[in-house]
């Protein structure tokens, strides 16, 4: 069965991702179409590459995440240098080393830019803050007199991957130099499931989406830091919680994370295991009611009731 897929932003919860696709692997799923934001931008990246999702785990196994956060000097001076960094460089910590790390596993696989992909295959979302606006890349590259050819596949994960306060900004510079400030895909849509919809699709669209009973966050706040944390938590445990239509939910994999967010960077084996585990068994529940003929009934039915 061919699908187009969509990945949710969700940090280092992402892992899940890599058992759910498994899953479909599994049942013979074959990816015309991919996107995602964040997180959901490295898997969806990885895939359009040729990645399978036994390679993608290898990789992930490997990965140092405590790099992920990329420290500075600054960084080791109690909530002074936290500070410092958000007066200089408007984030705690930096993030090129996600964009080293994947650029690394696609140039394995003759990828660059967008010009090595064939056209349509993947959409990354971004955030430019600067003007406000939401990047789907390499889409909206001609807004800023680029061509796919002009954009790293890595650099775009980055962006999309940038949180707000806790990452630096991805400072981009357009061919008339001017910059754009730009952000976590999240900040505007981190489930952009509606990205492929047609009137007649000719094979579904499948949501990847992380599910959280609760938002927690620190009920005692007791320096900036911890309020700037607080953000982050509510921001994107927010986008888990909120409403999601009827038809959105009869494509989308939801995934249970437990108490695990998205800046957890510190995760242990168990943790891990878990959060692939809770990908494999929610893509497996969701293929066996799966129809879809059914769905484009249903689909109908809705758009001749409105």
């Amino acid at each position: 069965m061919k699908a187009d897929a969509v990945f949710e932003g969700g940090g280092v919860r992402g892992i899940a991702f890599i058992g759910a696709i498994q899953a479909m692997e599994e049942e013979n799923v074959e990816w015309e179409r991919l996107a995602g934001t964040s997180a959901g931008a490295v898997i969806a990246a990885l895939l359009a590459s040729g990645y399978k999702s036994h390679e993608i785990r290898e990789r992930f196994i490997e990965i140092n995440y405590s790099k992920i956060r990329g420290r500075t000097i600054l960084n080791r001076i109690p909530i002074l240098g936290f500070f410092l960094e958000l007066m200089v460089h408007l984030g705690i910590y930096k993030n090129d080393y996600l964009e080293t790390w994947v650029d690394s596993l696609l140039s394995a696989k003759g990828i660059k830019t967008f010009a090595d992909l064939p056209d349509g295959k993947l959409k990354i979302i971004a955030s430019d803050v600067s003007n406000g606006q939401m990047l789907i890349l390499p889409d909206d590259l001609d807004r800023y007199g680029m061509s796919p050819a002009d954009l790293k596949v890595s650099t775009a994960v980055m962006m999309s991957a940038s949180l707000p306060f806790f990452f630096r900004p991805v400072i981009w510079k357009s061919k008339d130099r001017k910059k754009s400030y730009i952000l976590d895909g999240g900040l505007l849509s981190n489930f952009p499931i509606w990205l492929f919809d047609t009137e007649n699709p000719r094979f579904p669209t499948f949501g990847f989406h992380f599910v959280k009973d609760e938002v927690n966050i620190d009920a005692v706040i007791p320096t900036p830091i911890h309020l700037f944390k607080n953000i982050f938590k509510t921001m994107l445990q927010a986008h888990d919680l909120r409403h999601m239509n009827e038809e959105t939910i009869e494509r989308t994999i939801q995934i249970p994370t437990g108490g695990i967010n998205a800046t957890d960077f510190e995760l242990n084996e168990d943790e891990i295991y878990f959060l692939y585990r809770s990908g494999y068994t929610s893509a497996k529940e969701f293929l066996s009611n799966w129809d879809f003929e059914q769905y484009k009934v249903k689909r109908m039915q809705r758009v001749k009731n409105k």
